[in-house]
């Protein structure tokens, strides 16, 4: 039985264009919302048409277009804030009600639970949340490619390693959103991703890496 629904809420500011996420537990009317960014009022006004409660806010990273309004909805709702350990300890994040989360820990909003994952690769710590029939990456996963890996604690090994380990524990059937579209609409299956995203399609760790890391890339802020 599935207990929640999913909201997708795009979000712009200048260049950015972000997906932030309201999951919404049927039963106990409680929210989560996921990587909270740039437009308040989006998010306010679909908790209000919702009539739920902000219990809960997932960050997959700690980068400021992913967390940036972490502040003013726990002032508004006093929700408690999740994210990796790893993340919090390698980059010194903080905020109010932070919580820190271990690899494979289940966090429970109301009848809907989640698994965490620490897939490291863009960040040092990036975690990703496995739902019973969605995962939320931000920018582990994207729906046409992966995060890139050129940032202070980022990876492309890591990269290699939390997309193999996605591969192996999540179901093809489980919608994918993550944290930014290059076209491509939130939500496509993981079966859809091992067709699609080339990332997926490289099992070659060397190869993977060499490929992530390939000089004069193109189009990779080009967020639809």
């Amino acid at each position: 039985m599935v207990t929640y629904a999913v909201h997708t809420i795009k979000t712009f500011h200048h260049r950015w264009t972000n997906y932030c996420y309201i999951i919404e537990d049927i039963v106990s009317r409680s929210a989560i919302v996921v990587d909270p960014s740039w437009e308040l009022s989006k998010i306010t006004n679909k908790l209000s048409e919702l009539e739920v409660d902000l219990s809960a806010i997932l960050l997959t990273h700690s980068h400021y277009d992913h967390v940036n309004l972490v502040e003013p909805l726990s002032a508004l709702f006093h929700p408690q804030v999740y994210m990796s350990k790893t993340e919090i300890d390698f980059y010194q994040f903080r905020c109010k009600n932070l919580i820190a989360l271990q690899d494979l820990e289940t966090i429970s909003i109301g009848m809907t639970k989640a698994q965490c994952l620490l897939t490291p690769g863009h960040t040092a710590g990036g975690m990703c949340y496995l739902f019973s029939e969605s995962i939320f990456t931000g920018d582990t996963i994207f729906t046409e490619g992966c995060g890139i890996c050129e940032d202070h604690g980022s990876s492309a090994d890591d990269m290699f390693d939390s997309v193999q380990r996605i591969k192996s524990i999540v179901s093809p059937e489980v919608r994918v959103y993550p944290g930014h579209s290059f076209g491509q609409a939130p939500g496509q299956t993981i079966g859809e991703l091992l067709k699609h995203n080339i990332y997926f399609q490289i099992d070659k760790r060397e190869y993977f890496v060499k490929f992530r890391n390939r000089k004069n890339q193109r189009g990779i802020f080009d967020f639809k």
